[in-house]
């Protein structure tokens, strides 16, 4: 499955695990930098769907909305 095709509770998970990881310690140097781009990357994409849900929230509440 690819990013986009990731829910934002699978992306926020998988973020959740990611961080969990770090914090742990005891990965190598490579493997914390390719841990923290995984991170920022699904914190972009986290913040991608929640800026979608805004969006959609504020046409559906906007004043002139037809659609009620």
């Amino acid at each position: 499955m690819n990013d986009e095709q990731l829910s934002y509770e699978a992306a926020r998970a998988e973020l959740v695990a990611t961080v969990e990881r770090l914090e742990a310690g005891g990965a190598t140097l490579e493997e914390s930098l390719k841990l923290w781009e995984r991170g920022e990357a699904l914190a972009d994409l986290c913040q991608s769907h929640l800026e979608g849900a805004r969006e959609r929230l504020r046409a559906r509440t906007e004043p002139g909305d037809e659609t009620e």
